[in-house]
C-alpha cells in the first residue's frame, strides 16, 4: 500500500481519536513538534527510515526525545506506530495530521517564493488569492525568498501551483525560439 495512504489512515485515526478525547490542540502542536524535530535532524530521519536498526532501538531514540514533550497519548500513538513497524513513515503521518487538522479548521496554507520580502499590501494579496481558490476561513502563508526567479512569484497552494515568474516566462520564450 502506498505511504501516502498508510499514513493518512494512521493520522485520521489520531484525529478521530484526539477529537474524542478532547486534546485536538494538544495532538496538533505534538505533531507539528516532530515534524519540525524530524526535518531539522537528518540523522533522526535517516534512523527512523533505515530498515537495518531495530525497532527496539528505534523506539528507545524516540521515547528519549520525545517523552517529556509531548503528551502521553502521543507518546503512546509513536509506540503504537513503532510496533507496527513503520517508524519510517511517522514523517509522512505527521504531516498527513496536519493536513487534515488544517481541513477540519478551515485554514489554508500556502507557500510563496519571491525575489524579495513581500510587504503587507502583497502579503494581503496573496491571502485574498488563496481564500478564494481554497474557500478557507483563515490563511497562513509561508515565504520564502530565492533570488534565481529573477522576478515575479510563485505560489504553491497543496499540489498547485502559480509561477507568475520571470524565469518562467524566459523559458517560456526560450522554447518558442527553440521550436
Amino acid at each position: 500500500m502506498a505511504v501516502a495512504t498508510v499514513a493518512a489512515r494512521y493520522a485520521k485515526s489520531l484525529l478521530d481519536l484526539a477529537q474524542e478525547q478532547g486534546l485536538t490542540e494538544t495532538m496538533y502542536k505534538d505533531m507539528q513538534l516532530f515534524k519540525n524535530t524530524v526535518d531539522q535532524s537528518r540523522p533522526l530521519m535517516l534512523m527512523l527510515k533505515n530498515p537495518i536498526v531495530r525497532a527496539e532501538k528505534k523506539s528507545a531514540v524516540i521515547k528519549a526525545a520525545f517523552a517529556n514533550r509531548v503528551n502521553p497519548m502521543t507518546m503512546a500513538f509513536f509506540e503504537i506506530i513503532g510496533k507496527k513497524n513503520r517508524e519510517g513513515i511517522m514523517d509522512a503521518i505527521a504531516e498527513q495530521f496536519i493536513s487534515q487538522y488544517d481541513q477540519l479548521k478551515g485554514v489554508g496554507r500556502a507557500t510563496v517564493i519571491t525575489t524579495v520580502p513581500l510587504t503587507a499590501a502583497q502579503r494581503d494579496t496573496f491571502k485574498a488569492m488563496v481564500t478564494k481558490a481554497t474557500g478557507s476561513n483563515s490563511v497562513e502563508l509561508e515565504e520564502k525568498i530565492d533570488s534565481k526567479l529573477i522576478g515575479g512569484y510563485v505560489l504553491r497552494l497543496g499540489d498547485r501551483q502559480v509561477d507568475g515568474s520571470i524565469r518562467s516566462q524566459l523559458n517560456d520564450i526560450r522554447l518558442k525560439f527553440l521550436n
